[in-house]
C-alpha cells in the first residue's frame, strides 16, 4: 500500500512538471509574438515631431532664482531693513543688561548678608554701615539707607530703607520697560508695512488695468507679509522675556525686602523698651 501511494504521488508530480513546461512555453511564445508586433508597428509609425524650443527672452522666460535673504531684502527695502534691525539691536542690548541686573549676585547677594549679619552680631555697626555702602547691590543699598536713618528711630530706618528700596525698583522696572515698549512696537511698525505693501500692489493694478505684471503685484504683496512676519518674531521674543524678568525681578525686590527687614529688626526692641 505504501509502495502504491509513492508511485501514486511520483505520477503525479511527473504530470505537474510537464503542465508548467508546456505553459513556460506557451508563455515564451506569447512574448515573442507581442515583441514582433510591436517592432512591426514601430517600424509603421511615423516619428513624432519634435516639441517647439522655448522662447529665449521675452515675458514667458522664467524668473531669475533669489535666495532667500536677496527676497527678504527686496521686500522689506531699506527703510523696513534699518527699523526692525534697529529695533533687534536694541531689544538684545536691553536683554543682556536686564539679564545682568536680574542676576541674584547684583540683587541680593549671599556674602552681603552673611558679612552684615556677622558684624551686627559683634556689634560693629560702623563696619555694617560701610560694608552695606560699599555694595552696589541693591540690598547694600537699601541696608545702608536704614542704618543711616537708624540715629532719628527705627520707624524712620525702615522709611528710609522702603523709599531706597521703591527707588531701586523703579530703576529695574524703568529699563525693563524697554523690552515691552519694543514688544509693542514692532507689531506696529509690522501692520505699518502691511497696509504701506498692499497699497503697492492695488496701485499696480489700478495702473496696470486688467492684466498687470505678477512681478510688480507679488512685490508689494511680499512686502505686507515680510513685515508682519518679521515685526512678530520681534515681538513675541520680547514680550515673553519681558513678562520672565518681571517676575523673576519682583520675587528678587520680595526676597530683600525680607532680608533687609529680617537683619534691621533687632534694633526694634531698644526702641520699645
Amino acid at each position: 500500500m505504501r509502495h502504491r501511494a509513492v508511485l501514486f504521488g511520483t505520477l503525479v508530480a511527473m504530470i505537474g512538471l510537464l503542465f508548467l513546461d508546456g505553459a513556460f512555453q506557451a508563455t515564451d511564445i506569447f512574448t515573442q509574438t507581442a515583441v514582433a508586433q510591436d517592432d512591426a508597428g514601430g517600424e509603421a509609425a511615423a516619428p513624432a515631431p519634435a516639441a517647439p524650443a522655448a522662447p529665449a527672452g521675452g515675458d514667458d522666460a522664467p524668473a531669475e532664482e533669489l535666495n532667500a535673504l536677496q527676497w527678504l531684502y527686496q521686500a522689506l527695502g531699506p527703510f523696513y531693513l534699518v527699523v526692525f534691525l534697529a529695533l533687534s539691536f536694541t531689544l538684545v542690548a536691553l536683554l543682556v543688561m536686564n539679564l545682568l541686573s536680574a542676576r541674584r549676585e547684583n540683587v541680593c547677594p549671599v556674602s552681603l548678608v552673611e558679612g552684615f549679619e556677622a558684624h551686627l552680631n559683634e556689634k560693629q555697626y560702623q563696619e555694617a554701615y560701610e560694608l552695606a555702602k560699599s555694595d552696589e547691590s541693591f540690598l547694600g543699598q537699601v541696608l545702608s539707607a536704614g542704618l543711616a536713618k537708624l540715629s532719628a528711630g527705627y520707624a524712620q530706618a525702615i522709611e528710609a530703607m522702603q523709599e531706597v528700596g521703591e527707588e531701586e525698583n523703579m530703576k529695574l522696572e524703568h529699563r525693563l520697560s524697554y523690552m515691552a515698549l519694543i514688544g509693542t512696537l514692532s507689531p506696529m511698525v509690522g501692520l505699518f508695512g502691511t497696509v504701506d505693501g498692499m497699497i503697492r500692489s492695488f496701485s499696480t493694478i489700478a495702473v496696470a488695468g486688467s492684466t498687470p505684471k505678477a512681478s510688480d503685484l507679488a512685490m508689494g504683496i511680499s512686502t505686507a507679509l515680510f513685515t508682519t512676519l518679521v515685526g512678530l518674531a520681534i515681538a513675541i521674543p520680547a514680550l515673553a522675556a519681558y513678562n520672565i524678568l518681571k517676575n523673576r525681578i519682583a520675587r528678587l525686590v520680595l526676597e530683600v525686602g525680607i532680608l533687609s527687614e529680617g537683619l534691621m529688626s533687632r534694633f526694634e526692641k531698644p526702641e520699645q523698651e
